[in-house]
């Protein structure tokens, strides 16, 4: 399917209640499943890591990290590997859980609104947006990989 150049193609991700919008340039891979192993002394929205291509990869609970303690973790959760935007060397990678494959979606550069709600935004989260009918937010990617990289000097 071709797409016009007025056109930026994203990603849907669904992460705890939150449905994420991210650029498709920043979606390394898609994995079914993976082990993820548990690192001691880490906030409950960083399960573990995985290892993926022969490197330790941090997982991010993103609906906890933004508050909601109750998001499951269950054992069919998709991970999304994402490439880091910070430049980090040692961690060019992190990954989200999601309980569902991501979606494909075409978005006009005319067709993302803010939403303009009052309601103060969960840390993570850069921006609400509304893309045609479908409600999604941005994340603030900066601040989660501050966040992982915090609580993995934390605990090393």
């Amino acid at each position: 399917m071709a797409h016009s150049n007025d056109e930026i193609r994203g990603v849907l991700i669904q992460a705890g209640e939150h449905r994420l919008l991210l650029p498709n340039a920043t979606v390394a891979e898609v994995l079914t499943r993976a082990p993820v192993e548990p690192i001691a002394g880490m906030p409950d929205w960083l399960p573990g890591q995985i290892d993926w291509h022969g490197r330790a990869v941090p997982l991010v609970a993103f609906g906890r990290l933004t508050g909601n303690t109750s998001d499951a973790i269950a054992l069919n959760s998709k991970i999304v590997v994402l490439k880091a935007l910070s430049g980090n060397k040692d961690r060019p990678y992190f990954a989200l859980l999601t309980p569902s494959f991501p979606r494909l979606v075409s978005v006009p550069r005319d067709g993302l609104l803010a939403d303009a709600t009052e309601e103060d935004l969960p840390v993570g989260v850069k921006v609400r947006v509304l893309l045609g009918d479908e409600a999604a937010v941005l994340p603030d990617l900066e601040t989660v990989e501050t966040m992982i990289d915090n609580a993995l000097a934390q605990a090393a």
